[in-house]
Parts: structure tokens; sequence; C-alpha cells
């Protein structure tokens, strides 16, 4: 059911005290929640619950936490800790009264990252709204964007051919003990034995014997996958469940490391790919390609990650006078990359799947955002109170005539 709108009292208690008695209601946090349309984001999410059930988490609550995360990039568990202790985080959610309990699960933000799904670019698009209504970006800034593309790396280790078939014997087992297939041997204490070995000799530059644990954790993942194969044979239900681990499991036997065309690089993210940059300190990074645009005239707040239309950064026939100054300004997209990877979670992707990896970075791009408006923010109320310090430390004027 749709979640109950927030509301509140506005009136004390004798037993809690209230947020806007303890805090500075000047900080850029409580600006902040103040130019976010809460409203707006409500309505917007609304149709994505049913009308039967009990009420789900308050709106403002969950978005608010998404925000802050992402904001001051944080981890889900550090940011219900720092909910507790912090009462700028409890106020920015919309709480009246300081909490000493965080009052709900961890998990609820990992149920609505996946509850709100292609609406998370609302989030996005508030950003700018706010950011355009705070100053910080002006219409005549967006009249052309820069685009870039960087790496999102995947949360994978460096994938070896070890590693990948002890993966494959070890996510093939779990699936087998979940649906209740007996097989004829696991292979565990085996498998995990030669990749350890298999690691060890090639790191001594031993390949003959690296070459033969190899083997050994091929040829006894293909007798898991023929022996699951027979048990469920004329079961549909359980052929419908193993169709596509035992399609990754037979890829990942199958492969070789030096074959052309397309590679499993992990059991557990079939989406990553092997992506090479160039770079001296990471020749190849294991991920998937994320496009950022920035709007390419600096605006007073700094450079924002929006959408666009834009030029293509290549074309050279035909490109001359303004243009080509701008395109000039593409390197300037380089430093918000850097933020969204240092700052933010753009790093390293932690969430499942290719919607995690569409939900990482468009978040990553609204906690930018935040974090240039909460900037300016900061910079308006610093040219305020230095404004009114001049004004209180002017002398007064004598009058002549008294």
């Amino acid at each position: 059911m749709r979640p109950k709108k927030h509301k509140t009292t506005g009136s004390n208690d004798l037993f809690r005290a209230r947020l806007d008695q303890i805090i500075n209601m000047k900080h850029e946090l409580v600006l902040l929640a103040g130019k976010v349309d809460w409203d707006w984001i409500d309505g917007e999410i609304a149709p994505l619950y049913s009308e039967n059930g009990r009420p789900g988490i308050e709106t403002r609550f969950m978005i608010g936490l998404l925000l802050l995360k992402h904001i001051y990039g944080l981890s889900d568990e550090e940011v219900c800790e720092r909910w507790v202790h912090d009462p700028y985080f409890q106020f920015f959610t919309g709480e009246e009264f300081f909490q000493h309990t965080f009052p709900h699960e961890r998990s609820d933000l990992s149920h609505w990252r996946k509850r709100l799904g292609d609406k998370l670019e609302l989030l996005l698009a508030e950003s700018l709204r706010v950011a355009h209504e705070a100053g910080a970006l002006r219409s005549q800034d967006l009249k052309r964007v820069t685009v870039d593309t960087t790496v999102q790396p995947k949360a994978i280790t460096f994938p070896t051919d070890a590693k990948l078939l002890h993966a494959a014997i070890k996510g093939l087992n779990r699936l087998a003990i979940r649906h209740g297939v007996r097989l004829r041997q696991s292979y565990a204490r085996i498998a995990k034995a030669a990749a350890m070995m298999a690691g060890r000799y090639a790191h001594a530059k031993q390949f003959r014997r690296h070459q033969r644990q190899l083997r050994i954790l091929r040829s006894r993942l293909g007798r898991i996958i023929r022996d699951i194969r027979r048990k469920i044979e004329g079961q549909p239900a359980l052929e419908q469940a193993f169709a596509l681990p035992l399609g990754r499991a037979t890829q990942i036997r199958s492969q070789q490391q030096r074959q052309r065309g397309w590679k499993l690089y992990s059991f557990h993210a079939p989406e990553v790919e092997c992506i090479g940059k160039g770079k001296a300190s990471a020749p190849y990074e294991f991920g998937v390609k994320a496009s950022i645009v920035t709007n390419n005239r600096r605006a007073p707040g700094g450079l924002f990650v929006l959408h666009g239309r834009v030029f293509i950064s290549g074309q050279k026939r035909g490109v001359f006078g303004v243009i080509k100054r701008e395109l000039r300004r593409r390197s300037a997209i380089e430093p918000i990359i850097g933020h969204l990877k240092a700052e933010g979670h753009l790093g390293r992707c932690y969430l499942k799947g290719r919607a995690g990896d569409a939900a990482n970075v468009v978040l990553s791009a609204v906690g930018h955002n935040f974090r240039r408006i909460l900037a300016w923010l900061r910079y308006l109320l610093c040219l305020f109170l230095a404004q009114l310090w001049r004004t209180l430390a002017r002398p007064a004027s004598i009058n002549p005539a008294s």
C-alpha cells in the first residue's frame, strides 16, 4: 500500500527533544531539505505501490536516506549507523524529534532501490531543479554539454581460470542443495585444494603443474554438469532453474585464456566485461561502461551531471570557431569522473546485476549534484554572514548638526 504522507505535529514532548531546537537551522542540510520537493517525489513514486497490504515506509525517509548515502559516500550500514547519532540526518529524513534507535531495517534500502528501478532518474531531475532554483545552475549553462565514458568496476576479484572454475563448482553445489538435487559427489574439497595449488604453481612459474590442476578442476566441473543434467531431466521447473547456471558453468569450462570473442569473467556477475583503457597502472578493468554528461560551461555552482544532446567528441570535419573552443573543454569532465569515483560510489559497484549497475551510476550522479548544491549553499551562507558582519562593524555616521 502507498506510504502515508509525512506530517509534523509542531508540538513539544516532555520526554523527547525537538530537532529544530538542538540544531542550527541555517545548516546546509536543513536548507537543502526545505528546497527538495518531497511531495512531488511521493506523487511520482505512488504508482509503484498496490492498493492492498500494509502502508509502506514514508517516502521522505527512504529517499532522504538514499540521498545522504550518496552525498557522503557511505555504505548502507554506515548511513544507518550515522543516522542514529546525527540529528541533521534525522531532520533531513523528516523526523521531528531526536530518535535513539534506527526505526527500520537496513535491507529496506535494497528493497527500495529495486522498487524504484527507472524512477531513480527522478532524483537526478530533482537535483537539477534544486540547483536551478538555488542559483547554482542557470539555463544558459545547459546550452552545450560534454560527454565522456568511464569504467565502473564491479566488485569481483581478478578473474583467473582456477578461480572461475572453482566458483562455478561452488555455485552449482549451492544451487543443487537449494533445490534438493542430490549429487553423486560435490568435489568441494578436491576443487578447493586444486584451486589453491594452481595459484601456487602459477606464482612459482611451474606452468605444467599449474595446467594439471586446471585439468582437474575442468574435469570435476564437467562431472557435476553432467550429473545435474541427468538428475533434472524431465522436470521443467528444475530445468528452468538450472538453465542459466549450467550455461555459465559450461562457458567457463570451455573458454580459453586467449580466445577471441565473448568471455565470462565472473560466475555470479555475468554482465562484467574486460575493458582496456590503456592506463599504465591498470591496463584492464573489469566492469561496465558508464557515460557521464556535464555542462560545458561552468555554472556558478560548478559542473553538474545531467542529460542532453551532445557534440561527437571525435568529429573533426566542419568543427571550427566556438564549437572547437568548446570541445577543448572536454577535459573538464575528467575531474568530475574522479569526484564520482573518489567521493561517490562509481569507483566500485556492489549492487547486483545490470539493474544495480544502472542504479549505482544514477545515484552517484545524484550524490555529486547534491554535494555541489550543499557547497553552493555554504558559499551563500558565508556571503550573507560576511555582509552582516560588515554591516554591524561599520561605524555609525555622525551628524554634524548635532
